[in-house]
């Protein structure tokens, strides 16, 4: 649930990126790139364990 989340809120960031802020497609396709290599790196797993610890914590606020 936590990766499809956070691929839909990061397409969104993308979405408004390109819309407002000038990012080029090129730039995106870049970024989509790199993802798919970080994850299949070895430092893939520490990158899924801090992002799910981020959210873990972030879930854990009581504002």
């Amino acid at each position: 649930m936590l990766s499809l989340s956070a691929v839909v809120l990061l397409a969104a960031l993308a979405f408004l990126l390109m819309r407002f802020a000038g990012l080029r497609a090129w730039h995106a396709i870049i970024c989509i790139l790199l993802g798919f290599f970080l994850a299949s790196s070895s430092l893939g797993p520490y990158i899924r364990d801090a992002t799910q610890a981020v959210a873990r914590l972030l879930a854990g606020l009581h504002l």
